[in-house]
């Protein structure tokens, strides 16, 4: 769930909301600045396999997974205003730049309205290294389609895939882009904060959490995002720490999808990759169609 940096406000101390602890068990390093990153490696599509399968033990995506994550932003107001995103891990999936990558489904609620419905597309290379390979997300106003001017896909004017999760998160492991795209200002970093984490939240109480902290370099008033990591589970936490409008956002459900269910978020993200042909003919519009290849249950 959430791949990449979403709640683009954050950093210096961690931001302690009820239920929200910093981190002080098992091992963590020092605030990296907010500078410019490194990939790993170089995005290689002939390290994906042909059927996409997503098992790293800090971001598992199982097509039917169903999961509901809770918070609010702190606005212009003062006040703090309720935020929800709901991610749906679909059977489907589409060829990007040569790789058939898995298609997960986001539904951003903002003060009870709809703001954003993205479809992101990710993979996980041989080594278990997991890829953000494209980004489709449809912004709202009022509930009326405002267009999808973020849209990125690897491959296309430029944009570069990056990494989402690494195969095996260690402490001293160099800080890694999340993707490039230029054309649309995105460029995102990560590196591995904490690792032996304890946390709770209202789904349950996880060991063995790994925290991330993540930045825009292009964005240095954004500040940090740190992400927390249940193995088996994915991301449980979102802590803001320090930018404009401070974010926090916790796991409250997590379920798993079939049948009628999981067919009627299905169709939501067919029809709004049909729609995406015409509302990003220049990016979205040169990938194939998505397609149903996976088994949910």
């Amino acid at each position: 769930m959430v791949h990449r940096m979403r709640l683009r406000t954050l950093l210096t101390a961690l931001l302690v909301a009820p239920g929200l602890m910093a981190v002080t068990a098992g091992t963590s390093a020092a605030a990296p600045a907010a500078t410019a990153c490194s990939s790993i490696q170089r995005f290689n599509p002939a390290s994906f396999p042909a059927v996409p399968r997503i098992n790293n033990r800090y971001l598992p995506w199982t097509p039917g997974m169903h999961f509901v994550v809770d918070g609010f932003v702190t606005g212009d107001d003062g006040l703090r205003h309720p935020h929800r995103i709901e991610t749906t891990v679909t059977d489907l999936t589409k060829v990007i730049n040569g790789v058939r990558t898995l298609v997960a489904f986001d539904v951003d609620i903002q003060d009870g309205v709809v703001a954003e419905s993205e479809l992101f597309f990710q993979g996980q290379a041989t080594d278990g290294m997991v890829w953000n390979i494209g980004e489709y997300p449809e912004e709202y106003d009022g509930g009326v389609l405002a267009g999808a001017p973020s849209t990125w896909m690897t491959g296309i004017a430029g944009a570069k895939g990056g990494i989402g999760m690494l195969a095996r998160p260690v402490l001293g492991t160099p800080a890694y882009s999340q993707g490039v795209a230029s054309s649309v200002g995105f460029d995102d970093c990560a590196v591995v904060f904490a690792t032996g984490q304890h946390t709770c939240v209202p789904v349950r109480c996880y060991d063995n959490v790994l925290v991330t902290d993540e930045w825009a370099p292009r964005d240095p008033a954004g500040g940090h995002q740190r992400k927390f990591y249940a193995p088996g589970v994915g991301v449980i936490r979102i802590a803001a720490v320090g930018g404009v409008s401070p974010e926090v956002a916790q796991l409250t459900r997590v379920t798993r999808l079939c049948g009628s269910s999981l067919g009627r978020i299905r169709q939501v993200a067919i029809a709004q990759d049909v729609r995406g042909y015409q509302v990003s003919p220049n990016v979205y519009g040169k990938t194939p169609r998505v397609q149903r290849t996976l088994t949910a249950c």
